[in-house]
């Protein structure tokens, strides 16, 4: 028997809708500036003709599950929300084609990448990576995911997020700049994807600031609804 130093940490499991069964989560890949109106309003221009799609990851250990409540992260005074669609992964897959990308999609989830902004925007300018503003605790926000076989293949549907009731995200999953087959088979070169993982495909604009007390809530239609408090 191997004994350990400390308690290793406990598996990380998203819900699933409809079953009791849990989907573990193995990573989280995130896309980034993947529609054009978030990339203008981050000052930046995305040219799908010469540019590839760019990632960044966030630590499993940093998903909540959508209805929580959670504090306002330390180190920022400028703290984001960003509303996603979300792909779960449920088949292993390495250099697979766009044509084969659905058969590695086990279901959908909405989900929130909240941001450190001012800590992005401050790494950004000094070409550094983003992990401070990106990857911190309770960063990722999931609904439970809905099976494919719930509810097919999804490649448009609304998205929009609210603060406070007041609707600030507003957009269709058919605006993605790279669509999820695109997605899939682009990361599929770099990374043996892998059952659990998680791939949040981008933001559309709207993005803004959240304060303690405030309550975001969200939809993708066909997915589902989130909601998110922020405490002191």
């Amino acid at each position: 028997m191997t004994h350990t130093l400390f308690p290793a940490p406990a598996p990380v499991l998203a819900d699933i809708h409809g079953s009791d069964a849990k989907f573990p989560v193995n990573r989280i890949f995130c896309v980034g500036r993947n529609y054009l109106a978030h990339a203008a309003e981050m000052g930046v221009s995305v040219d799908k003709s010469t540019q590839e799609p760019f990632y960044f990851t966030k630590h499993p250990s940093s998903l909540v599950p959508s209805g929580a409540t959670i504090p306002y992260p330390p180190q920022t005074t400028n703290y984001h929300y960003e509303m996603e669609f979300v792909v779960a992964i449920g088949k292993a897959g390495f250099e697979v084609t766009e044509e084969q990308a659905d058969e590695l999609v086990f279901g959908y989830a909405a989900g929130l990448d909240m941001t450190r902004r001012d800590l992005q925007l401050k790494a950004r300018e000094a070409g550094r990576p983003w992990d401070l503003g990106k990857d911190f605790e309770q960063s990722a926000i999931l609904t439970p995911i809905v099976p494919v076989a719930q509810t097919s293949i999804i490649d448009q549907g609304k998205i929009e997020l609210a603060v406070n009731g007041e609707v600030q995200q507003s957009s269709d999953l058919e605006l993605l700049i790279w669509n999820v087959r695109e997605i899939i088979a682009h990361l599929s070169k770099f990374y043996h994807l892998q059952p659990g993982d998680l791939i949040y495909t981008g933001t559309p604009e709207g993005v803004g600031p959240v304060i303690a007390g405030d309550r975001i809530t969200g939809f993708i239609d066909r997915v589902g609804e989130i909601e998110l408090t922020i405490a002191p």
